[in-house]
């Protein structure tokens, strides 16, 4: 069971990097952390984008070659 998920955590995590590296997803920090000093404090924060992918499909007519199979000793059909 937990090797699974190991497995399943390390896919997860390969996908993300690729998707950084190919530019899928990019995080842009808007806003710096501070630590607190007597208290408050600020976290960070981030932009993600994400890019856009649109999926569609067409219809095309495809024109197929005939596949004609002869057999040894038989003639040739025309």
């Amino acid at each position: 069971m937990m090797r699974a998920f190991l497995v399943m955590l390390g896919i997860v995590a390969l996908l993300v990097l690729a998707a950084l590296l190919t530019g899928f997803l990019r995080f842009d920090q808007t806003q710096s952390a501070q630590l607190p000093r007597l208290e408050g404090g600020q976290a960070p924060k981030f932009n993600a984008d994400v890019a856009d992918i649109s999926v569609g499909t067409e219809n095309k007519t495809v024109e197929v070659p005939q596949v004609r199979v002869q057999k040894p000793g038989q003639p040739a059909a025309q």
